[in-house]
C-alpha cells in the first residue's frame, strides 16, 4: 500500500464501507480485539461521546472548537467526510495527513491480518482514529457515533461525558422500528456514573434514555430542565445551565436549530468543567469560529448556493425551517439526491414546499436512489428535471442566467453535498468576481 489512493481503495473495499453497501454487521468484539493489538489506545485519553439522529456532528464540532480555543489538545472523529477521508480524523484544526493514513492503514491491516481478524470499514477507520489520537497526545477526543450507539464501533471509548442530541426515525433496519427502539440503541453509549446530556427529545425517547441512565446511575442534564437556550432578536443567544449563565453568545453556524446543538455542546462542556475547565473567552471564541461545512453552508454570489446534508425527514424539517431566514419568501431551486434506503419521499414532501423548481440527481455511492424513481414523489404541478450526474446538474442550474437571483439549495444526502461542493465553491467564487 504505497500510496494514499491504494490505501483508500483497500479500506473502501472492506465490508460495510459506506460507499459500497449497507452490510454494517454491528458488533463490538472485532474492534475490541483490534484495539487490544495496539494496547487499547482509547483508554489513554478522555472522551466526549456524541450520539443522535441529527445534530451530532455539529455538536461534536462545537465542543471540539471550544476546547481547542482553550488550548487543549483535542481529537475529533466524525463521519462521513465531504471531500477527503482525512476530514474524519483531526487533532486540533489539522486533519490527519495523507502520509499518516497510508502508514496507519498498513499497520492496522498487518496487525489484524496476523490475528486473523477481519474488520468492517467503519471499525477499521475507528481503530485508526483512536491510535492516531493516542500517538498525537490528545487530552480528549470528541467522538461522533457512526450508527446507533450500543453496538457502534466507537462505543469502546471511556467517556467523561455522553450526549444524545436528537432522536427521530432513521436507520430503522438496524436500530429497530419506532422511537423507543432507536432511543434504546442510542442510549447504549451511557456508561455507569458518567454524565449524559440530552437535547430536546420526544417524550418516548426521553423516558427510555432516563431509564437507562437511572439503571446505570448516570446523572442526566435535560433540555429545558437543567439547561436552556434563549434566542435574541439580533441573532445571538443566551445560555442558562446549572453552573453557567452566558449572555449574547454568537455562533458561526447559521440556522436556529444550530443553537439547539450549541446548547447541547455547552451543557456537555459544563459537565466536563471539573476535568477540563474552559474560560468564557474560549467559549465565545470557539462558538464564533466553529466551521462545519456542508451543513446549512451558505455560499454567496448570484445565484447564492446553500449546501445541506439533510438526509432524513427530521433534518429536512429543520432545514425547511431555516431556509426562509436566509432567502426570505423567495422560492429556491432544489437539487436533490438521496440514498435509496432513506425516506426520500418524506424528505421531498418537506423540501418541495421551498422550491419553485426541482432537479433530481443520483447520489454518487453504491446506495444512491434512482432519480427517476424520486420523481414519483414530487407534488403535482412542480417542475422537475432529471440529471443523473450531480456536478452536471449543479452546472445546469447555475448556468440559467434568467434565474440568477433564485438561490440553489442542494440537499438530501451528505454524499451529494460532498460530490458537488468543490464545483459550488468554484461557482460562488466566479459569481462574486
Amino acid at each position: 500500500m504505497s500510496s494514499y489512493r491504494k490505501s483508500l481503495d483497500f479500506i473502501y473495499n472492506l465490508r460495510g464501507a459506506e460507499t459500497r453497501g449497507a452490510d454494517f454487521d454491528l458488533r463490538l468484539e472485532r474492534v475490541a480485539r483490534a484495539l487490544s493489538l495496539f494496547g487499547n489506545p482509547q483508554d489513554r485519553f478522555r472522551a466526549c461521546h456524541v450520539a443522535g439522529t441529527n445534530g451530532k456532528g455539529s455538536t461534536a464540532a462545537i465542543i471540539h472548537s471550544v476546547l481547542s480555543a482553550q488550548r487543549y489538545r483535542v481529537g475529533l472523529y466524525t463521519s462521513p467526510h465531504l471531500a477527503d477521508f482525512t476530514e474524519r480524523i483531526r487533532v486540533g484544526k489539522r486533519p490527519i495527513s495523507r502520509a499518516a493514513v497510508v502508514a496507519l492503514v498498513r499497520e492496522v491491516a498487518e496487525r489484524t491480518a496476523r490475528a486473523s481478524l477481519s474488520l468492517t470499514f467503519f471499525e477499521f477507520a475507528t481503530v485508526m482514529a483512536f491510535v492516531h489520537f493516542e500517538r498525537k497526545g490528545a487530552q480528549i477526543a470528541v467522538v461522533e457515533v457512526g450508527l446507533g450507539g450500543r453496538l457502534d464501533a466507537t462505543n469502546l471509548v471511556r467517556p467523561s461525558v455522553c450526549a444524545v442530541t436528537t432522536i427521530a426515525r432513521d436507520h430503522e433496519r438496524f436500530l429497530g422500528k419506532g422511537i423507543a427502539s432507536i432511543a434504546r440503541e442510542k442510549g447504549g453509549i451511557i456508561k455507569p456514573g458518567v454524565p449524559v446530556v440530552c437535547g430536546a427529545l420526544p417524550a418516548a425517547a426521553d423516558r427510555v434514555i432516563r431509564g437507562i441512565a437511572r439503571s446505570r446511575e448516570a446523572p442526566v442534564r435535560r433540555w429545558g430542565r437543567d439547561y436552556s437556550v434563549v434566542p435574541r432578536d439580533d441573532g445571538r443567544f443566551d445560555y442558562h445551565g446549572r453552573e453557567w449563565s452566558l449572555e449574547g453568545l454568537g455562533l458561526a453556524l447559521p440556522g436556529g436549530y444550530q443553537r439547539h446543538n450549541a446548547g447541547v455542546a455547552l451543557a456537555s462542556l459544563e459537565a466536563l468543567r471539573t476535568a477540563l475547565p474552559v474560560r468564557e473567552r474560549a467559549i465565545r471564541s470557539g462558538l464564533e469560529s466553529v466551521a462545519w461545512p456542508g451543513r446549512l453552508e451558505v455560499l454567496p454570489g448570484r445565484p447564492g448556493i446553500i449546501l445541506d446534508g439533510a438526509h432524513n425527514p427530521g433534518a429536512a424539517e429543520a432545514l425547511a425551517g431555516a431556509v426562509p431566514g436566509l432567502v426570505g419568501r423567495r422560492k429556491v431551486r432544489l437539487l436533490f439526491g438521496s440514498m435509496h434506503d432513506k425516506d426520500w419521499s418524506s424528505m421531498l414532501a418537506v423540501l418541495c414546499g421551498l422550491a419553485g423548481e426541482v432537479v433530481l440527481t443520483r447520489t454518487p455511492t453504491g446506495r444512491g436512489a434512482d432519480p427517476g424513481s424520486l420523481s414519483a414523489a414530487l407534488p403535482r404541478g412542480l417542475r422537475a428535471t432529471v440529471v443523473d450526474d450531480p456536478v452536471a446538474a449543479l452546472d445546469r442550474l447555475a448556468a440559467d442566467r434568467r434565474r440568477r437571483d433564485v438561490p440553489i439549495l442542494v440537499a438530501g444526502s451528505l454524499y451529494l453535498v460532498g460530490a458537488v461542493r468543490a464545483k459550488a465553491l468554484e461557482l460562488s467564487a466566479r459569481f462574486r468576481r
